[in-house]
């Protein structure tokens, strides 16, 4: 068997284009839309003549020929038009075609019935039998070149010409629906058309050896099928729901309006783009002939079969009776996804598999692939680090009370003399103008080591980038050349007594006296004001500003100006932030940043350049769930089937947010600002920091509760403190709260 999912090295030039891939997909999408229209579509999915038409008509447009050879598509492709397919709720047999074409390719024996498909004379229902999944999918013998028994769970029967039958001993079967001894009966539910359940009695077959690591990766390719196609009918759905809820009115407004709405159409959207960039990683590795496609597909089906049903049941919500009635176009879709999503093993088989690879063989998520400048910077950090973060560093670093780690000018200092802090400033300013995935590689090791960044992370990543856009000449001169040595450190003074989340509302004030300004007020939650030598504060400008924002500036100084008062206070997680009291400190004109009034477009773009740095905590969760793991392994508990299936869950949701911070860095390479990509890569890795932390305590027992230092303590404390600090990710930055606030008006134009 010639199938193209062997861990053979291929050139990234070789595959097709986006644009490509997009050009595909507005075909496909083109000729549904116009020969099979949605109000008809449900009663044309009974109709076996209106399943043969558009299955011609598809096969005319070459759709029937994908897999069919070595270049003539790959899993991408298969993506994209079963999404599409989904999206139209047409259940033509395109799945059993391609499965039948890379499983029959380069066999003469096949040679006829492949061309038949190819040009939509035949068609192809596949039954998975041993390897389905459920335990109830039956089975079949061999017995004398004829098969025998009963097949549940098969799709695509109202137009089958042939049977496509997995055997567990000998391969592959092929069956003609014509042939004697076959029966098929309907089994109606949420599938649509009805799965079948097949009889064969001493039925003549074309019997064909396969590998049963080639029939497993069918499944996979199957079962990843199936997500796209549930990812097309949710996506449909979806965008109809998000109109819907800017048309309808209740109580005299939109109801996209209400934040409720908002939010559960916000948590939606981060859903459907979880799904869309794991299926779409997956095929990527696939079609490269990368061998950890397997455990990227398991953990894109282990997320988007609790993610999509519930996308789907959310849409209903949002719509209300109105969707409720089967004349809806929603119900179809309903019935698409939990029908799908159900097959193959379900959540569970993904789930099985993710923490198998990872408890059973010992085996990790996959690398990043950071692309060629990506990985080989990865590594050139990595031998760096060997030598400056050795184990005498470690240990005396640790040695520190905690809430000093982190904070190390020293180290910071010897950092920058790589020129790595500032590495992806631009070259004008002393940067190195590096691509984002050179920041991801260099985040991910040095996060990875535990080194003590936090001393000018701020300042690099939030305030310079700032300072670069808003700055005179003077300011960045003096701030850059010392952010960039490390030998700056920032303290964000945003957060009032009055206006957290809501930052238009602050009231600490700057009043213009000469060539000064005095500054009054009050902030609080000020992370660093202990230690850093300086504060990027906003203050308000103009009282009357109207709209509020409007009248926002953004001053930097030293926190040894005369008039500030720290008082420290200790945060949950082991760190100090700070009360800091402004009391008629007066600051030259020359710490005004940007525009007088014009704080606002400062404060955003350093929010979103946070956001995205806060990303980096998918890092830190990725190595806190590698902890868990080793601690599993090394128990009973990784035999207990419901750890199991809890550990799977996680690591499919882990490979979620790596991806959002991934896609986030992707879109800021092609100069865009990622707002809405770092909004939903921050709200679902701050709440998926606090999943993490409630399941280690569930699968570990008490002694993941105890402190650093503890008797019986289990991972010296880390796990627990891990715990308190997803709090910090969750509401730092934004809350999640104003995440999901601003997806819902910025990524779905939403009323505000």
């Amino acid at each position: 068997m010639n199938i193209p999912t062997n861990p053979v090295a291929a050139s990234a030039a070789a595959l097709s284009s986006d644009a490509e891939l997009q050009m595909l997909r507005e075909s496909a999408r083109g000729y549904l839309e116009r020969h099979w229209p949605s109000n008809s579509a449900v009663e044309r999915s009974m109709d076996a003549t209106s399943l043969g038409e558009i299955w011609l008509g598809l096969a005319e447009q070459g759709f029937a020929a994908l897999a069919g050879s070595a270049d003539a598509g790959g899993l991408r492709e298969l993506v994209v038009v079963t999404e599409e397919l989904g999206r139209a709720g047409c259940p033509a047999p395109f799945l059993g075609a391609v499965l039948a074409n890379l499983a029959l390719r380069d066999r003469p024996e096949a040679a006829q019935l492949l061309a038949q498909i190819e040009t939509g004379s035949a068609t192809i229902a596949v039954a998975f039998g041993n390897f389905d999944g459920d335990p109830n999918a039956g089975s079949v013998t061999v017995e004398g070149g004829r098969v025998s028994g009963l097949l549940s769970f098969v799709e695509g029967t109202l137009t089958a010409t042939h049977l496509l039958v997995f055997l567990e001993n000998c391969g592959l079967a092929i069956v003609e629906r014509a042939a004697s001894g076959v029966e098929i009966v309907f089994a109606p539910g949420l599938s649509v058309p009805p799965l079948a359940r097949i009889t064969v009695t001493d039925t003549p077959a074309t019997i064909l050896s396969a590998a049963p690591g080639d029939l497993e990766d069918l499944v996979r390719i199957a079962r990843l099928a199936l997500v796209a196609r549930s990812f097309g009918a949710a996506t449909r759905a979806f965008e109809m729901v998000v109109d819907y809820a800017k048309e309808r009115q209740q109580f005299g407004q939109p109801i996209g309006k209400f934040q409720a709405i908002q939010h559960k159409l916000a948590n939606c959207l981060t859903s459907l783009e979880g799904v869309r960039l794991t299926l779409s990683n997956a095929a990527i590795a696939h079609d490269l002939g990368n061998a950890s496609w397997r455990i990227l597909a398991a953990a894109a089906c282990a997320f988007a079969n609790t993610a999509l049903r519930q996308v789907s049941l959310e849409t209903h919500h949002t719509f209300g009776a109105v969707g409720y009635a089967e004349e809806h176009e929603a119900p179809r879709h309903f019935r698409r996804i939990h029908g799908d999503l159900t097959r193959l093993g379900g959540v569970s088989r993904a789930r099985a598999e993710l923490s198998a690879h990872l408890l059973d063989a010992n085996d990790s998520l996959p690398e990043y692939d950071l692309g060629p400048a990506g990985n080989a910077f990865r590594q050139e950090v990595h031998a760096w680090l060997a030598d400056n973060w050795t184990a005498e560093h470690k240990a005396a670093y640790q040695a520190l009370p905690y809430e000093y780690r982190g904070f190390d000018p020293e180290f910071s200092q010897r950092l920058g003399k790589t020129g790595w802090v500032g590495l992806t400033w631009p070259i004008e300013f002393g940067g190195l103008a590096a691509a984002p995935m050179q920041k991801i590689a260099f985040m991910e090791e040095t996060l990875l080591a535990h080194t003590p960044m936090y001393a000018h992370e701020i300042a690099e990543s939030l305030c310079a980038p700032a300072i670069m856009k808003f700055g005179t000449a003077e300011q960045k001169d003096f701030f850059l050349p010392k952010m960039r040595a490390g030998e700056l450190s920032m303290s964000l003074g945003y957060s009032e007594p009055g206006s957290g989340s809501d930052l238009a509302s602050m009231t600490t004030s700057a009043m213009r006296d000469g060539d000064e300004w005095v500054i009054n007020g009050q902030k609080i939650w000020s992370t660093l004001a202990d230690k850093a030598e300086y504060v990027w504060l906003a203050v308000r400008t103009d009282p009357d500003a109207n709209p509020k924002h409007a009248g926002i500036s953004i001053f930097t100084f030293p926190l040894n100006t005369s008039g500030v008062t720290i008082r420290p206070s200790m945060n949950m997680y082991g760190f100090t932030f700070c009360n800091v009291f402004y009391d008629n400190v007066r600051v030259p004109q020359s710490a005004l940043i940007g525009e007088l009034n014009g704080g606002w477009k400062v404060i955003t773009s350093a929010l979103a350049d946070e956001r995205l740095q806060m990303g980096g905590w998918t890092i830190e969760l990725r190595r806190e769930f590698d902890k868990l793991l080793g601690f599993v392994r090394s128990t009973s508990a990784k035999l207990d089937p419901v750890v199991r299936d809890r550990i799977g869950a996680l690591a499919a949701e882990i490979e979620v947010a790596r991806r959002f911070v991934m896609n986030a860095a992707e879109v800021a390479e092609h100069n865009r600002v990622p707002i809405v990509e770092a909004a939903i890569s921050k709200h679902f890795c701050g709440e998926l920091a606090e999943r993490l932390g409630e399941a280690s305590l569930d699968l570990l027992g008490t002694g993941a509760s105890l402190s650093e230092g503890s008797i019986g303590v289990i991972g010296g404390g880390a796990i627990e403190r891990q715990l308190r600090r997803a709090i910090m990710v969750v509401i730092g930055g934004g809350t999640a709260e104003i995440q999901r606030n601003l997806i819902a008006i910025r990524g779905l134009d939403l009323p505000r």
